[in-house]
C-alpha cells in the first residue's frame, strides 16, 4: 500500500521525536512518503497530488483544519472509487473529527488504532457535507459561531494559544460587543418548501459532536451522523434570555434544543442559506470570510476512512 503522511509541523500534541516514532510505525505497514505543510492550503495541494498519483492512503498528523484541507484536496475532482482512503492521527488541540470517528484523543493511542485498522483492512465509508465548493467533516456555521471562529483566528495570529478559555472569552465578547443581534437576516430555503426567514445564526452538523469544551462534547444537533444527511440548528433571536435558554439546553445534554426560538432539522439532503447582509462563514472551525449565500448538500458515501 502506497501512502502519504501529511504533517502539520505546528501540531500541538506531538514533538519531532514523536513524529519520528509515528513515521517508523507507519512504515511497518505501508510504503510511506512524508510531507510537511508550509502554508495554508498546502495540505490540500499535497492531497490532490496524492490522488492524481494513484496513492492508496493519505494519513494526516494535525488538527481539524489539516484534515479539512486534505479532504478537499482528495476530492478536488469529486468522490469516486479511485480516491485514496484517509487515516487521521489526532495532533491538534481539539480533534473533533478524529474523536467523532471513535479515535482516542492521544496521538499515540490513535496511531495504534490506525495501525490495527490497516493490518485488518478495517475501513469505514462516511458521508461528508458540502458548503458551496468546500467539503466539511463535522460542522459549518453561518453567523455568530463563525464570527467567534474569526475572532479566535485573529487572536492566534497575535500569539494567543488556542484553548477552550479563549473560545469562551471570544464568544462572550463577540455576543455582547460585536454581533448585530437586533436584525435576524438569514433565510432558509429548501427544495419544494416555502422560504423560512428570520434566523440570526445557523449551525450545520454532519456528525456529532459539534465541538468539545474542556473535553466535554457539545451538541447542537445530537442526532447528526456520518451515515445520514445534514442536521441544522437555526436560532431566530439572539436576545440574552432566549439565547441563554438555548445554550443551557445544549450544555445540559438535552435531547436537542427546542422552543419557539429554534428550528432543528435532521437528515436533510440540501438547502440554501441567504442573508440580507454579508455574514461570517466557517467550516470545520476554519473561517472562510463573509457570504450572503451558502448552498449546502450532503454527500453520501464520500470517503473511506481507516479507523
Amino acid at each position: 500500500m502506497r501512502a502519504l503522511l501529511v504533517v502539520n509541523p505546528a501540531a500541538t500534541t506531538t514533538s519531532e521525536r514523536g513524529r519520528d516514532v509515528l513515521v517508523r510505525a507507519l512504515r511497518s505497514e505501508v510504503d510511506l512518503k512524508v510531507e510537511y505543510t508550509r502554508r495554508r492550503g498546502h495540505a490540500a495541494d499535497l492531497a490532490r497530488d496524492a490522488a492524481r498519483d494513484g496513492l492508496d492512503l493519505v494519513v494526516t498528523l494535525g488538527g481539524d483544519g489539516t484534515v479539512n484541507e486534505v479532504i478537499n484536496g482528495l476530492l478536488r475532482a469529486g468522490p469516486g472509487p479511485s480516491v485514496p482512503a484517509l487515516a487521521v492521527v489526532p495532533g491538534g488541540s481539539t480533534n473533533v473529527f478524529a474523536r467523532a470517528l471513535g479515535l482516542p484523543k492521544d496521538w499515540t493511542e490513535g496511531t495504534a488504532v490506525i495501525l490495527e485498522a490497516l493490518a485488518a483492512g478495517r475501513v469505514r465509508t462516511i458521508s461528508l457535507g458540502r458548503a458551496d465548493e468546500r467539503y466539511f467533516t463535522f460542522c459549518a456555521g453561518f453567523g455568530l459561531d463563525a464570527e467567534v471562529v474569526r475572532k479566535v483566528e485573529r487572536a492566534r495570529l497575535r500569539g494567543r494559544v488556542s484553548s477552550p478559555a479563549l473560545y469562551v472569552r471570544s464568544t462572550v465578547s463577540q455576543f455582547f460587543l460585536d454581533t448585530d443581534r437586533k436584525s435576524p437576516t438569514i433565510i432558509l430555503e429548501q427544495p419544494g418548501e416555502e422560504p423560512e426567514p428570520g434566523f440570526a445564526t445557523v449551525i450545520v452538523q454532519n456528525t456529532a459532536p459539534w465541538t468539545y469544551l474542556w473535553g466535554r462534547p457539545v451538541n447542537c444537533c445530537p442526532e447528526a451522523s456520518f451515515d445520514t444527511g445534514l442536521d441544522l440548528l437555526g436560532i431566530r433571536q439572539l436576545g440574552v434570555p432566549t439565547t441563554a435558554r438555548t445554550v443551557t439546553q445544549i450544555l445540559s445534554r438535552h435531547p436537542k434544543p427546542h422552543g419557539r426560538n429554534v428550528l432543528s432539522l435532521h437528515d436533510v439532503a440540501e438547502f440554501t442559506l441567504r442573508a440580507g447582509r454579508p455574514l461570517a462563514f466557517q467550516v470545520d472551525g476554519d473561517y472562510l470570510g463573509e457570504r450572503t449565500k451558502v448552498m449546502f448538500s450532503a454527500v453520501p458515501e464520500a470517503l473511506r476512512v481507516f479507523c
